[in-house]
């Protein structure tokens, strides 16, 4: 385990943190508080990267001391042609939120979606409004069994393309703009994975609404939920379950 000076030695696991913003992130130090509870030989470091440094940083994990990393929000897709092998998921999602170097080679995978996914189910959501087509919505659709959802996109063309992609069948399709006024307090949830800037069409929003944005990232599903003075859950909002998650991940 780590000694009292936390200090790291030549058989303890070190993983970093990476985003634009990693240091006032709770993530390292909730991940850290778990390896001393559980007497795990292990670390976890912020380590602010600004996109320009992005790539550099990350390939040359392989020749680094860092056994792995966990990828903020906002770099999730760009790590994705850096790996050397990836899951499945991510494959198919085009994104990745946590590496593991294995000799000099990094291999991508996806937990936050599963985190997601499982917070839903405790309190015991059926019913979702999905907004957008991105990679969260693709690694989400492919994960949300027992789930009844509906998707909203702006482009009905690409919302079809993308049922298709994720093998949707019979999938319940809708249109979302500015222009139109929506009702979505029927769903138990609402996951916004869209890029839109405003959500001002929606009338009324359901108990729970989601998006996988950190606390630095503008969220126009927060700004509507504010407004309507509703719930709104963000990525930090739920970090430690997908500290918990991680975890577990590292420790295999």
């Amino acid at each position: 385990m780590m000694n009292d000076k936390d200090e790291l030695k030549n058989s303890s696991k070190a993983f970093g943190y990476i985003g634009e913003y990693a240091g006032v992130s709770r993530f390292c130090a909730v991940l850290n508080k778990i390896f001393k509870e559980e007497a795990t030989d292990a670390m976890m470091f912020p380590m602010n990267i600004r996109e320009d440094d992005l790539y550099f940083t990350v390939s040359n994990m392989k020749k680094s001391k860092l056994d792995g990393a966990v990828i903020s929000n906002e770099y999730v897709t760009d790590v994705v042609d850096i790996l050397d092998d990836a899951s499945s998921m991510v494959k198919r999602s085009g994104m990745c939120d946590i590496i593991f170097k294995e000799g000099e080679k990094l291999r991508g995978d996806i937990f936050a979606t599963r985190v997601l996914t499982e917070h839903l189910k405790d309190v015991f959501v059926s019913k979702i409004a999905i907004i957008g087509t991105n990679h969260h919505a693709k690694a989400f659709s492919f994960l949300a069994c027992g789930f009844n959802m509906s998707y909203f996109d702006e482009n009905l063309e690409e919302l079809m393309e993308f049922t298709q992609e994720v093998e949707l069948h019979d999938a319940d399709m809708n249109r979302i703009a500015k222009d139109m006024s929506l009702d979505f307090s029927g769903f138990d949830a609402v996951l916004d994975f869209s890029d839109m800037t405003s959500l001002s069409m929606i009338e009324k929003l359901p108990k729970f609404n989601f998006d996988m944005k950190n606390n630095k990232e503008f969220s126009a599903l927060k700004q509507r939920a504010n407004e309507l003075n509703v719930e709104y859950t963000s990525y930090d909002d739920i970090i430690d379950k997908l500290c918990a998650r991680a975890y577990t991940a590292i420790i295999k």
